[in-house]
């Protein structure tokens, strides 16, 4: 890392936003990726592009007052960061999560903005949510929780200028009482939120987008070895929507999914999960919105461990596996993961999650010799999808599932091409991570060159 680099990485950031770990994480890792790139180009350095891209455009924090089924009233926090908008508008999820805190919106957006770059679709980064926990919460608290956040973020965003969608604790039903209430509060029918339902503005495959993409682009790589993912043995954390279309996909291509979990632990199936049995999770989870730990008393010949954050690592990452999936939440595997990863054979990591894998994790597995897709590549394919979903409201059509997937299937392919052309230009063949972030840096900044000191 140069020192430019360093200074900003190390100094800047900690100093002007102390206590946000995850974010200070976020802008090291892409800081580090693009020293190259500053080293040969000393005009990002004239006109101040590291300082201008750590820093947000706009960050908007406020309380979110509701009534739960008691008759008590309740405060959370909301957050929305609208990082960059210089290739299109703010474009990101709605995270609701107990953890959900400024740092880690900040680290999301911060992500996002490279992520969107990626896609070949004009969309700038963002990201918001709540503290907030769904879980266990009733449809008619989710939706006066829903409203009273949308009373204070609906000032904010608008199909031309930030489109939320979901992340973390926001599915179809979250996305449907947000939309209402704003389009309640605006008079207006227009694709200001992505992830809709198909019967009022959503786009096929959404759902299913991020899960697939992350796949998709998995087969891109291993079509350059040779290989594909026929009879490969995967692991997949998480149990909601990426991992759930991650699982579908790999069954799709022949591959043979063991692992799912949630926060309370994870199940083992060695024999492998099923479309019988995926439709049981899928259900389990978006309907009956229980616990993996249920998965156990339909099939019991698999093993179910329960969460324990003493061990200092995540059992599910201890299977024998050829490729893993994590699409769980960040930082979900660390180095002594990484180890028990290589020890088991995987040799592909291909990040559902955001930032799902820690900087000693990195390490050990590339010194290992596997190969890392980083979230901004391997994730993007659902905020691809909704970028295609603002295309469609915009146009007052509707294309078909074969249409957007086809478009999807693309638009992977060229991330992938992308990301391994710009690692090579840069003499770093082989470093996805690098790749993604030095593509991403580019585009941004060259539109931020070109648009002036705003």
């Amino acid at each position: 890392m140069n020192e430019y680099c360093r200074w900003a990485s190390k100094e800047l950031v900690p100093t002007k936003d102390p206590g946000q770990p995850e974010f200070h994480q976020a802008v090291e890792e892409v800081l580090e990726s693009v020293a190259p790139v500053l080293d040969a180009h000393s005009e990002y350095r004239q006109a101040r592009i590291l300082e201008r891209l750590v820093e947000p455009e706009r960050v908007i924090m406020f309380r979110v007052p509701w009534v739960d089924d008691r008759g008590e009233i309740q405060v959370n926090r909301g957050f929305r960061v609208q990082m960059n908008s210089a290739i299109g508008p703010y474009k990101g999820g709605l995270r609701l999560h107990p953890s959900v805190n400024l740092s880690i919106i900040k680290f999301l957006a911060f992500e996002q903005v490279f992520k969107n770059a990626l896609t070949t679709l004009p969309m700038g980064g963002a990201k918001g949510g709540s503290d907030f926990n769904p879980k266990g919460k009733s449809d008619n608290e989710v939706m006066r929780f829903c409203q009273s956040f949308m009373t204070e973020l609906y000032r904010h965003i608008g199909p031309d200028t930030d489109v939320p969608a979901g992340d973390i604790g926001v599915g179809g039903r979250e996305i449907g009482y947000l939309w209402g209430q704003y389009k309640r509060l605006r008079n207006e029918f227009t694709g200001a939120l992505t992830g809709k339902g198909t019967a009022w503005g959503g786009s096929l495959i959404r759902p299913e987008a991020t899960g697939y993409g992350v796949v998709y682009i998995a087969t891109e790589y291993l079509a350059t070895k040779g290989e594909s993912l026929e009879g490969k043995t995967c692991l997949v954390s998480g149990s909601g929507n990426v991992a759930q279309y991650t699982v579908e996909k790999l069954l799709d291509l022949g591959a043979k999914p063991v692992t799912l979990s949630d926060s309370s632990g994870y199940i083992y199936d060695e024999s492998g999960i099923t479309r019988e049995k995926l439709a049981f999770v899928m259900r389990l989870k978006n309907v009956m919105r229980g616990r993996i730990s249920e998965y156990v008393s339909k099939y019991p010949e698999a093993v179910y461990q329960e969460a324990d954050p003493t061990l200092g690592y995540n059992p599910l990452w201890s299977h024998p596996a050829d490729c893993a999936f994590p699409s769980a939440t960040q930082n979900e595997i660390n180095d002594r993961d990484a180890a028990h990863m290589l020890r088991e054979g995987v040799h592909l990591v291909a990040e559902g999650a955001n930032m799902p894998t820690t900087p000693g994790a990195i390490e050990n597995l590339a010194d290992g010799g596997a190969v890392i897709i980083p979230a901004k590549a391997a994730n993007a394919g659902g905020v691809a999808v909704s970028g295609l979903e603002m295309s469609q409201n915009s146009m007052r059509i509707a294309w078909t599932r074969e249409e957007v997937d086809a478009r999807l299937q693309g638009i992977m392919k060229e991330i992938f091409t992308t990301i391994t052309v710009a690692a090579e230009r840069y003499g770093l063949e082989n470093d996805l991570i690098a790749g993604a972030n030095i593509a991403g840096f580019l585009k941004v900044a060259n539109a931020m060159m070109d648009q002036g000191v705003v």
